[in-house]
């Protein structure tokens, strides 16, 4: 008994010693630490983890417009196909328009039923099957964000979604390419498959384009991430000096006031004590002065503004019989020596014209007008004979051709 005793502290001290040894830290750099090596996933969740099942039944239910009742009545068969693998009861109540999904006692898995209910939401908000069944993969989630609220005006809001998709779709589409996730755009809601960080940027973005900023300014920043991803040596380092940063084109200045109040120089000293109305008539003299006094001089202050007025009056009815003031006369120029009429060349020409007869040609002026023309013709036939042969025969056969001499 006295060994185990003696021995008793000792084995204490030893094992205090052992928990208060820490494990050495192994030489590691910190972005190792914080990145998932590249191709690690998750292990699936199987009937090994939970054996049991659940303890109790849930379930969840959502309404479809009336829109989507014929494509939801097609594709039900391949919903409850692909639900009843992961041991999900669901069903389609065409009447009251609603889809419900719930456990089984089969059911392993406790959050399937919440992959379940993403799946029906995003049917439906007019997601395909094929795109929405994607959901009950573990590494694919959804977000449906509502955007009919953040825009009052309606044609504005219409404006602002339609930017979001872009001429015939290339902006939603260069969005789902950067960010690897399934965007579909419908009434108030923007419903995202795809991974977590994908989602992430997808809801900034579309908040933004709702909040009037160009959803090419954040495709830009994406494009550049991107690429700086892909280098292992800036994956730990900030990228702030890389993004690109916008600004407002559209500042509005705030609008500055007519009457600008200039601000007086502080002092300490409070504002003299203005005077009172016993000081003013002391320092004139007034409050010595008797009733009857005071009357008096009031009545000559009243009459003189009286007077004063009058005089403008007056003045006034008097403008309208002051006449105007005449303009001065202005007399006639001189006509000028340059610019003087030749009374001798206007007579020559008025001479002139009565000389000449207006009118038809008389009969003996006729005649001899006739006698001069027949005299040109017998000249020109003298000329014609006196011309060599071969020309006489040149001219019969051109008619065209005309006097010429050689």
């Amino acid at each position: 008994m006295a060994s185990s005793s003696l021995n008793g502290p000792a084995a204490a001290d030893r094992r205090s010693e052992f928990r208060n040894k820490k494990p050495k830290p192994e030489n590691r750099d910190e972005s190792e630490l914080l990145t998932v090596p590249d191709g690690w996933k998750e292990p699936a969740f199987s009937k090994e983890d939970n054996p049991r099942g659940l303890l109790e039944e849930s379930s969840f239910a959502t309404l479809f417009p009336k829109y989507r009742e014929a494509y939801l009545k097609e594709c039900w068969p391949l919903v409850q196909k692909a639900l009843n693998e992961h041991h999900i009861n669901a069903t389609l109540d065409l009447i009251e328009g609603s889809m419900t999904v719930c456990t089984t006692k089969k059911t392993f898995d406790p959050y399937i039923i919440i992959r379940a209910r993403d799946l029906i939401k995003l049917l439906a908000r007019s997601v395909s099957f094929e795109q929405a069944v994607r959901i009950l993969q573990d590494d694919v989630a959804c977000d449906i964000i509502k955007i009919g609220s953040l825009v009052r005006n309606k044609e504005r809001f219409v404006k602002r979604r339609q930017r979001l998709i872009g001429p015939k779709g290339s902006t939603l589409k260069a969005l789902e390419l950067l960010t690897n996730c399934y965007i579909m755009v419908q009434g108030n809601t923007v419903s995202v498959i795809g991974p977590f960080s994908g989602l992430k940027e997808v809801r900034k973005v579309v908040l933004d384009t709702m909040k009037n900023i160009h959803p090419i300014y954040n495709i830009k920043t994406l494009m550049i991430k991107r690429e700086l991803a892909k280098d292992s040596e800036l994956r730990s380092q900030s990228w702030e000096r890389f993004l690109p940063q916008f600004k407002h084109k559209n500042v509005n200045k705030r609008k500055e006031p007519k009457k600008k109040t200039v601000k007086k120089e502080y002092t300490p000293f409070p504002p003299p004590q203005p005077e009172s109305q016993i000081d003013k008539e002391l320092a004139s003299g007034e409050y010595f002065l008797k009733a009857s006094q005071k009357k008096r001089q009031k009545m000559e202050a009243i009459k003189a503004k009286q007077a004063e007025a009058l005089s403008k009056r007056q003045e006034e009815r008097n403008k309208a019989f002051i006449p105007p003031k005449e303009k001065p006369v202005v007399k006639p120029k001189e006509a000028s020596t340059e610019n003087k009429i030749d009374v001798a060349a206007i007579k020559e020409k008025v001479k002139k014209a009565k000389n000449k007869k207006l009118g038809a040609l008389s009969a003996e002026e006729v005649k001899l007008k006739m006698e001069a023309d027949e005299k040109k013709k017998e000249e020109k036939k003298v000329t014609f004979k006196k011309k060599k042969p071969w020309m006489r025969t040149l001219f019969k056969l051109s008619p065209f051709v005309k006097d010429f001499e050689v």
